[in-house]
């Protein structure tokens, strides 16, 4: 027995066992569940001077910031900026007439239109209009956002290489389109820390639309920490009756034997990590800790029956249904009062390949209105300045029609080389419109913004430089953006 203890003891990653020797990483672990501010990273040398203020790796903001937090409303499975933002009328005039080579530029499609004779272009059958002092299009899908658009900084130049729904929203959640990466979330809870000991510093809700229900799945791992401690993955909020699961005490266990038992736990897990040096352990440390306090605040903030009536019809009828994107805006609302670093909603149903019309209809309606409440909440509240709003999905949709076109239907397949997403508050310039495409909605003709880029541009506003914020593994030092990206500064107030 005593030799295999010998040898685990030689078993420490050279992080660790320079991180125990260097900062006594043991007391640092103890002392965050006495008090104070929970979130750190073993592998900081510098982990016993941290501000005390943020509690992630960097002492101070790279740079000043606009932003304290990220409101991020994803929409999943890939909205058609030709139905909502980007006015196209020469594809109304072209219809049925197939896509011209000289666009096309034998870009990548995907396998659902790549064995198409033909692309027959088709315009939206909704109406589009002028909204706001500069006259920005907006189409009568969108009647609320479009009364506020004066307060959106809209991007219509936004592209990405993936082409498939998994890497794409991969992509932009992680900077990678392949799975292990942190997700945005975790790399702020990492650089920057919490603002509150009592909630999690990034929040995960999930709505289902009326559009595609059943369409494309989403997995865990897009709101998971990849190779960050487990400390800085996103913890996601249900509707039902236990808002994160494993939260409550089991039957027969009181407040106070919950309070005994992690104290005893406390210790022995402390033991481990002063035998072992495994900085996993500090983070499960202030896991049991951070759920612990959970029991009182979750509940607290996840209930919403003390909104005033006016608020509910602000947000509109469905914010009283548990689930719905209504609700969990409103509930992402609750948690940036509470100062949650990175809140991210997702709103599955939008990949329209066919039925478009009908469809695309039924999901604009569940996310117009809650969306526009949410950022005019914000605003009524003092809290817009310096809360960043972010609505977008993972790709846009092609100019031409995926399958049979017929004269009151049409599907869409996906389109990766330009698209659509729009921010308010935080730091950025309202009331604009960015980047430009061609007449047909199929190219960038104006100020390209790439995933990497909005990446960048999204840290800078939150006073991260995107290229100091990295993390050693595997004999690499990671970053949200990877390799390349910069900050489109023209976005930036």
């Amino acid at each position: 027995m005593s030799k295999l203890i010998e040898d685990r003891k030689l078993q420490l990653n050279r992080r660790a066992f320079l991180s125990k020797a260097s900062t006594g990483i043991g007391v640092a672990a103890l002392s965050s569940i006495l008090g104070g501010c929970h979130l750190f990273n073993a592998s900081d040398t510098n982990i016993l001077t941290q501000n005390s203020n943020l509690g992630g790796i960097l002492d101070v903001p790279h740079i000043a910031p606009k932003a304290k937090r990220v409101i991020y409303l994803f929409q999943s499975g890939g909205p058609s900026q030709l139905e909502l933002f980007d006015y196209k009328p020469l594809l109304n005039k072209l219809r049925g007439q197939d896509l011209p080579e000289s666009v096309r530029k034998g870009q990548r499609l995907t396998g659902m239109t790549s064995g198409q004779n033909e692309f027959p272009l088709v315009g939206s059958q909704f109406d589009f209009s002028q909204h706001g002092v500069n006259g920005t299009w907006m189409s009568n899908l969108m009647p609320y956002t479009s009364k506020i658009v004066d307060e959106l900084c809209i991007i219509k130049s936004m592209h990405t290489e993936a082409i498939n729904h998994d890497p794409a929203i991969t992509f932009f959640q992680t900077g990678s389109q392949q799975p292990g990466r942190p997700s945005m979330g975790s790399w702020l809870s990492y650089g920057m820390g919490s603002m509150n000991e009592d909630l999690p510093t990034f929040t995960v809700l999930l709505s289902r639309g009326t559009g595609r229900k059943f369409g494309q799945p989403l997995y865990s791992r897009l709101w998971g920490n990849g190779f960050l401690h487990s400390l800085h993955q996103g913890v996601q909020f249900r509707s039902s009756k236990d808002p994160v699961l494993y939260l409550q005490n089991p039957e027969g266990v009181d407040a106070s034997s919950r309070r005994r038992m992690l104290d005893h736990l406390a210790e022995l897990n402390q033991k481990q990590l002063e035998e072992f040096g495994d900085p996993e352990i500090s983070s499960r440390i202030a896991q049991y800790e951070m759920a612990y306090r959970m029991q009182t605040s979750v509940p607290e903030v996840m209930d919403i029956s003390n909104e005033p009536d006016y608020i509910y019809q602000m947000y509109g009828p469905d914010s009283m249904k548990p689930g719905s994107f209504a609700a969990n805006c409103l509930l992402a609302r609750r948690l940036a009062e509470k100062d949650v670093r990175f809140i991210q909603l997702y709103h599955m149903g939008w990949d329209q390949h066919e039925n478009l019309p009908t469809q695309i209809q039924g999901q604009a309606k569940d996310v117009d209105q809650a969306s526009a409440a949410l950022i005019m909440d914000l605003k009524q509240r003092g809290m817009l300045d310096d809360t960043l709003v972010i609505w977008g999905g993972e790709f846009g949709r092609t100019n031409y029609s995926q399958g049979t076109l017929t004269a009151k239907n049409y599907g869409r397949d996906h389109h990766p080389r330009c698209f659509t997403i729009f921010m308010a508050g935080g730091g950025v310039k309202p009331g604009m419109v960015y980047g430009e495409t061609d007449d047909f909605g199929y190219n960038i003709i104006k100020d390209p913004v790439h995933v990497h880029d909005f990446q960048a541009t999204l840290l800078h506003l939150l006073g991260v430089n995107h290229e100091q914020l990295t993390y050693k593994y595997q004999g690499r030092r990671f970053r949200l953006t990877d390799v390349h990206g910069h900050v489109i500064k023209d976005l930036i107030a």
